[in-house]
Formats: structure tokens, sequence, C-alpha cells
């Protein structure tokens, strides 16, 4: 089932990322983690569907998306970067398959960071969230995704790595297994992934090779 929803308010998160607060349909449900199809409603993108992640709560009045824009050709985030307050987006049902199982460690590379920000928000508000570990890859500090935020609730149990930027506060490199065995210690718990297609496929299988269960490690399918 479709629905077409106002764009109720537009903030700048990074240089290319913004979160977009739009209106939601009356009954509309999802889980923390799950995403939808968003066209929008403007003639020559109207069929012109694409995946992102709900990163506002299910009980919220409003949903709410953080969507980085492409701008170097002309496809759907760089035309949803050119939207106003008031322009509407076409939005279809919830799914997903990264939800919580339970306390872990989530390896996130850049918009990746999306699905868990939902799941951060949620178990924040159920005094849930002591206990989970994020680890961040982001090419520079300029492109940390809502940096504030997780150090904020997460703390020491933050980790950010940068693979151009050499930063106090932020490791230097990309995520390998030396890196995780320098990070993780009990691999005996749950793990979620998101990111880029191979990054998800390689830490993967670092995670196994170090003993992690395999229906222990979640990422999208």
């Amino acid at each position: 089932m479709t629905h077409i929803l106002k764009i109720l308010e537009i903030q700048q998160v990074t240089h290319n990322v913004k979160q977009y607060k739009v209106e939601k349909p009356k009954g509309y449900f999802f889980i923390p983690g799950q995403a939808t199809e968003l066209a929008i409603n403007k003639e020559k993108w109207k069929g012109e569907f694409r995946p992102f992640t709900f990163t506002s709560l299910p009980e919220e009045r409003h949903l709410e998306f953080v969507i980085k824009s492409y701008r170097d050709h002309d496809g759907v985030t760089n035309q949803l970067d050119l939207l106003k307050e008031g322009d509407e987006l076409i939005l279809n049902d919830s799914w997903g398959a990264i939800q919580y199982k339970g306390k872990g460690v989530f390896i996130a590379g850049g918009a990746g960071i999306t699905p868990f920000i939902g799941i951060f928000r949620s178990l924040e508000s159920t005094g849930k969230l002591k206990g989970n570990t994020l680890i961040f890859a982001n090419k520079t500090s300029e492109d940390v995704i809502m940096e504030s935020y997780f150090r904020k609730a997460l703390g020491n149990d933050f980790i950010s790595i940068l693979a151009k930027d050499q930063l106090a506060g932020h490791q230097h490199g990309m995520i390998d297994k030396d890196f995780i065995k320098a990070h993780v210690k009990d691999f005996n718990q749950e793990f979620y992934i998101c990111g880029p297609d191979q990054m998800v496929k390689d830490i993967s299988k670092i995670l196994e090779d170090l003993g992690a269960k395999p229906e222990a490690v979640t990422f999208e399918k």
C-alpha cells in the first residue's frame, strides 16, 4: 500500500546527509531497524522507489529518515537533496531483516549506520542501550553521521575509525581482523553489520573466523 506524505522539516546532518521529518499515515507500523521504499511525488520521479531506513521511533507521530545524497549523478538521492519542506514523498510498507536480538556489537560503514539509529534510539528510550558497542567506519571526520549523539549515548562504547583522517578521538585505518580482535573481546554475543556489500561480506567472514556463530551475525539479506 502506498501513501503520499508531506515533508514537515529538513535538517542538514553532515555536508552530504540530511534528516527528513515527514507525515505518518494513521496506523502505520515498523520495527526499529526496518526500512521502506520511498519515491518523490513529482512527474519524472514517481516510479523511482529506493530503500531508506526509518530513524524515528514507531511511537512518534511523524516518520524520519537520515539520507545521504550522491550529488555526482542525477539520481533519487540528488533529487531528495533539492526538496523543500512541503514537498511530497510516496511511501510503501515497511520491511527489513535488521532487528535487535540482544546486546552486541554494531558495525557500520558510512550511510549503513541508518538502521542502527532507530535501534539505538529505541534502546535508549527503554533504558536498554548500555552494553551495546558501535564500531563506525568512515572516510573522513566530516562523514561521521550523528557523531555527537553516539558519543553522548554510548560513551566509550562508541568507536569511530577513519580511513583518511588521523584525528584525536578516532581510530585510523580500516576494520580488519586485527582491529576487530583489538576491540572485541567476546565473540559469543550478537553482531549487527550494515554498510557496502563487500564490507558486510568481509566482516561477516572475519567474525565467523574469530568464533562468532553464523546465526548471531545479522545483516540485510
